[in-house]
């Protein structure tokens, strides 16, 4: 497999089917179709070649026509998931309004694919066309606010990332903080369920009323017992966050 540092094409750079040769049976986004549905059921761990083929009731070579590697597999993949957004609506000129509602399409796309956060880790700045294309919807959403160019290239690239930081928490939570649907293992640090929210504040409760701690004690003090968070409300702050967040990067 080449590094993917030094692999100087994509699989974009390549036309899908050659000039010679029988017509090709199926197509890339139907590759990525059938191994984004792969990774949702068993994880991004189970997607392989080998597997791929097998649920496509193929060989491993014969992929090896449309893609080249897996880490091509990896690059068509998340394309596909940024094809779910629908950038089909014009800027309203109200940015920060635009703007969290695209960070709530990319949150809800994350929830569904539990294995996206992990992938955009891993697979470094490769960007397909319909990535390329939520960018340029993003900026164009941006043109109205303030900041540099390079500021909205960041506050962009932050607004993914607190995407896929909520959504972790979300899944981790909606399965019990252990392991998330779809996936191979669980990550508890990524989020908690209600009983382990109850927990925790006790704790700190019982930590504050010590007396070693006097900031968090009155911090404790003043915001009161934790709400249960139910979905609207972990969007509700998940928005809360982007609006405070997004204007103070882009006039800082």
């Amino acid at each position: 497999m080449a590094d993917r540092e030094t692999r100087p094409t994509t699989v974009w750079s390549r036309p899908e089917r050659g000039t010679r040769g029988p017509a090709p049976e199926r197509s890339r986004p139907q590759i990525a179709a059938a191994a984004v549905a792969l990774a949702d059921a068993e994880g991004l761990a189970a997607v392989s070649m080998r597997a791929l083929a097998q649920r496509l009731g193929t060989g491993p070579a014969s992929l090896y026509r449309y893609v080249g590697s897996r880490d091509e597999l990896l690059d068509l993949m998340a394309d596909a998931a940024a094809a779910e957004l629908d950038l089909s609506g014009a800027p309203t000129g109200d940015w920060l309004d635009d703007l969290v509602g695209l960070a709530l399409q990319s949150k809800a796309a994350h929830i569904r694919h539990p294995w996206l956060a992990d992938l955009n880790d891993r697979r470094g700045e490769v960007l397909g066309p319909h990535a390329i294309d939520y960018l340029d919807h993003a900026l164009g959403i941006l043109v109205p606010a303030p900041g540099t160019a390079g500021q909205k290239l960041e506050a962009i690239g932050l607004l993914g990332a607190l995407a896929a930081l909520f959504a972790r928490r979300e899944s981790a939570g909606a399965t019990g903080g252990g392991q998330s649907a779809g996936t191979t293992g669980g990550d508890r640090s990524a989020g908690t369920t209600g009983g382990d929210r109850s927990a925790q504040a006790s704790r700190l409760a019982e930590v504050a009323a010590e007396g070693r701690h006097p900031h968090l004690l009155a911090a404790l003090t003043a915001a009161g017992a934790p709400p249960t968070a139910g979905p609207d409300d972990r969007d509700a702050l998940f928005v809360r966050l982007l609006r405070r967040v997004l204007p103070a990067m882009l006039t800082g």
